[in-house]
Protein backbone atom coordinates (compact mmCIF):
# COMPACT_ATOMS: atom_id res chain seq x y z
CA UNK A 1 0.00 0.00 0.00
CA UNK A 2 1.29 3.26 -0.96
CA UNK A 3 1.09 5.80 2.26
CA UNK A 4 2.37 9.24 2.60
CA UNK A 5 5.44 7.61 4.33
CA UNK A 6 6.47 5.20 2.10
CA UNK A 7 5.11 7.31 -1.51
CA UNK A 8 8.69 5.71 -3.25
CA UNK A 9 7.91 9.00 -6.55
CA UNK A 10 10.20 12.00 -5.46
CA UNK A 11 7.95 14.43 -7.55
CA UNK A 12 4.55 13.25 -5.48
CA UNK A 13 3.23 16.19 -3.47
CA UNK A 14 2.46 15.26 -0.16
CA UNK A 15 -0.08 17.33 1.83
CA UNK A 16 -0.01 16.95 5.77
CA UNK A 17 -2.96 15.81 7.77
CA UNK A 18 -5.15 18.26 9.52
CA UNK A 19 -4.08 17.34 13.38
CA UNK A 20 -7.08 16.39 15.54
CA UNK A 21 -8.74 15.72 12.44
CA UNK A 22 -9.94 11.43 10.89
CA UNK A 23 -9.34 11.49 7.50
CA UNK A 24 -8.52 9.29 4.68
CA UNK A 25 -5.54 9.20 2.20
CA UNK A 26 -5.88 9.54 -1.60
CA UNK A 27 -3.65 9.46 -3.83
CA UNK A 28 -4.39 12.48 -6.29
CA UNK A 29 -4.15 12.46 -10.13
CA UNK A 30 -5.10 14.52 -13.15
CA UNK A 31 -7.21 13.52 -16.50
CA UNK A 32 -8.27 16.09 -18.63
CA UNK A 33 -7.73 18.47 -16.80
CA UNK A 34 -9.74 17.73 -13.81
CA UNK A 35 -8.18 16.41 -10.42
CA UNK A 36 -9.25 12.60 -8.83
CA UNK A 37 -8.62 10.85 -6.34
CA UNK A 38 -8.37 7.16 -5.32
CA UNK A 39 -7.77 5.42 -1.81
CA UNK A 40 -3.96 4.92 -1.56
CA UNK A 41 -5.20 1.47 0.08
CA UNK A 42 -5.62 0.58 -3.27
CA UNK A 43 -2.47 1.65 -4.37
CA UNK A 44 0.22 -1.15 -5.09
CA UNK A 45 2.64 1.14 -6.29
CA UNK A 46 3.41 3.73 -8.97
CA UNK A 47 5.35 2.98 -11.98
CA UNK A 48 6.75 4.59 -15.41
CA UNK A 49 5.07 3.20 -18.29
CA UNK A 50 8.69 2.77 -19.79
CA UNK A 51 9.43 0.76 -16.70
CA UNK A 52 7.04 -2.13 -18.01
CA UNK A 53 7.73 -4.93 -20.08
CA UNK A 54 4.66 -4.09 -21.96
CA UNK A 55 3.10 -6.81 -24.69
CA UNK A 56 0.28 -6.71 -26.68
CA UNK A 57 -0.46 -2.90 -27.08
CA UNK A 58 -3.28 -2.57 -29.41
CA UNK A 59 -5.88 -1.77 -27.31
CA UNK A 60 -7.82 1.35 -26.98
CA UNK A 61 -9.45 1.14 -23.41
CA UNK A 62 -6.84 -1.64 -22.38
CA UNK A 63 -3.44 -0.12 -23.47
CA UNK A 64 -1.52 -3.09 -23.20
CA UNK A 65 -0.86 -6.14 -21.11
CA UNK A 66 2.36 -5.74 -19.11
CA UNK A 67 4.54 -7.54 -16.49
CA UNK A 68 5.61 -5.87 -13.19
CA UNK A 69 7.76 -8.39 -10.70
CA UNK A 70 6.14 -11.40 -12.20
CA UNK A 71 2.89 -10.45 -12.54
CA UNK A 72 0.83 -10.26 -15.82
CA UNK A 73 -1.69 -7.50 -15.98
CA UNK A 74 -4.10 -5.38 -17.79
CA UNK A 75 -2.98 -1.70 -17.98
CA UNK A 76 -5.99 0.20 -18.63
CA UNK A 77 -5.59 3.80 -20.12
CA UNK A 78 -7.67 5.97 -18.45
CA UNK A 79 -7.16 8.86 -20.86
CA UNK A 80 -8.65 7.12 -23.89
CA UNK A 81 -11.90 8.88 -23.10
CA UNK A 82 -11.47 12.21 -23.66
CA UNK A 83 -7.94 13.47 -24.05
CA UNK A 84 -6.72 14.10 -27.54
CA UNK A 85 -4.41 16.31 -26.38
CA UNK A 86 -2.38 13.91 -25.10
CA UNK A 87 -2.44 11.47 -27.98
CA UNK A 88 -1.71 14.49 -30.64
CA UNK A 89 1.78 15.32 -28.31
CA UNK A 90 2.62 11.29 -28.42
CA UNK A 91 1.49 10.07 -31.23
CA UNK A 92 -0.95 7.43 -32.18
CA UNK A 93 -1.50 4.76 -30.42
CA UNK A 94 1.95 5.54 -28.52
CA UNK A 95 2.45 7.09 -24.85
CA UNK A 96 5.71 9.08 -23.57
CA UNK A 97 7.79 6.40 -21.59
CA UNK A 98 7.73 8.92 -18.43
CA UNK A 99 3.78 8.29 -18.49
CA UNK A 100 2.49 7.74 -15.00
CA UNK A 101 0.97 4.63 -14.06
CA UNK A 102 -0.78 3.47 -10.80
CA UNK A 103 -0.49 -0.18 -10.27
CA UNK A 104 -3.72 -1.27 -8.45
CA UNK A 105 -4.75 -4.35 -6.50
CA UNK A 106 -8.14 -4.65 -6.65
CA UNK A 107 -10.89 -7.38 -5.75
CA UNK A 108 -10.51 -8.11 -9.08
CA UNK A 109 -6.60 -8.70 -9.24
CA UNK A 110 -3.23 -6.36 -10.55
CA UNK A 111 -4.38 -3.97 -12.32
CA UNK A 112 -2.59 -1.10 -14.35
CA UNK A 113 -4.29 2.55 -14.90
CA UNK A 114 -2.69 5.10 -17.04
CA UNK A 115 -3.21 8.70 -15.93
CA UNK A 116 -1.77 11.71 -17.23
CA UNK A 117 0.03 12.51 -14.27
CA UNK A 118 0.08 11.71 -10.26
CA UNK A 119 -0.21 15.06 -8.89
CA UNK A 120 0.17 13.39 -4.84
CA UNK A 121 -1.65 12.24 -1.60
CA UNK A 122 -4.31 14.30 0.02
CA UNK A 123 -6.12 13.75 3.34
CA UNK A 124 -9.59 13.90 3.09
CA UNK A 125 -12.15 14.93 6.22
CA UNK A 126 -15.51 13.25 5.74
CA UNK A 127 -17.19 16.46 6.32
CA UNK A 128 -15.09 18.03 3.43
CA UNK A 129 -16.80 15.90 0.43
CA UNK A 130 -19.99 17.08 -0.74
CA UNK A 131 -21.89 14.57 -3.54
CA UNK A 132 -21.44 15.20 -7.03
CA UNK A 133 -24.98 17.00 -8.94
CA UNK A 134 -26.23 15.57 -11.75
CA UNK A 135 -23.91 12.06 -11.02
CA UNK A 136 -26.87 9.64 -8.93
CA UNK A 137 -26.37 6.47 -10.68
CA UNK A 138 -22.63 6.91 -11.05
CA UNK A 139 -22.20 4.51 -7.77
CA UNK A 140 -18.23 5.25 -8.09
CA UNK A 141 -18.22 8.44 -7.79
CA UNK A 142 -17.78 8.79 -4.34
CA UNK A 143 -17.88 12.79 -4.32
CA UNK A 144 -16.01 16.10 -4.64
CA UNK A 145 -13.72 17.19 -2.05
CA UNK A 146 -12.68 20.66 -1.86
CA UNK A 147 -9.10 21.03 -0.30
CA UNK A 148 -6.52 23.90 -0.58
CA UNK A 149 -9.01 25.40 -3.09
CA UNK A 150 -8.62 22.70 -5.56
CA UNK A 151 -11.23 20.41 -6.16
CA UNK A 152 -10.78 16.60 -6.54
CA UNK A 153 -13.26 13.94 -7.14
CA UNK A 154 -12.86 11.15 -5.22
CA UNK A 155 -13.55 7.72 -7.29
CA UNK A 156 -14.58 4.21 -5.83
CA UNK A 157 -11.97 2.89 -8.01
CA UNK A 158 -12.57 -0.79 -7.65
CA UNK A 159 -16.51 0.00 -8.48
CA UNK A 160 -15.21 2.14 -11.39
CA UNK A 161 -12.62 -0.88 -12.90
CA UNK A 162 -15.75 -3.23 -12.52
CA UNK A 163 -18.12 -1.85 -14.64
CA UNK A 164 -18.45 -3.05 -18.29
CA UNK A 165 -17.79 -0.48 -21.40
CA UNK A 166 -20.38 0.51 -23.27
CA UNK A 167 -18.43 -0.09 -26.26
CA UNK A 168 -16.63 -3.68 -27.14
CA UNK A 169 -13.09 -3.78 -26.69
CA UNK A 170 -10.11 -3.85 -29.30
CA UNK A 171 -8.46 -7.06 -29.02
CA UNK A 172 -5.24 -6.67 -26.96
Amino acid sequence: MVTSSNMSRASVSRYPAPRGVASREFLSFMLDGQEYGLDCARVQELKLLGSLERFATDGEIIGCVALSHGVIMPVVDMRAGGAQAMAAATGPGRSAPDTDVIILRLSSGIVGMVVESVTGIVHVRPEAVQPLPGAPGAGYLIGMARIDGRKVVLIDIDRLMSLSPRRPLRAA
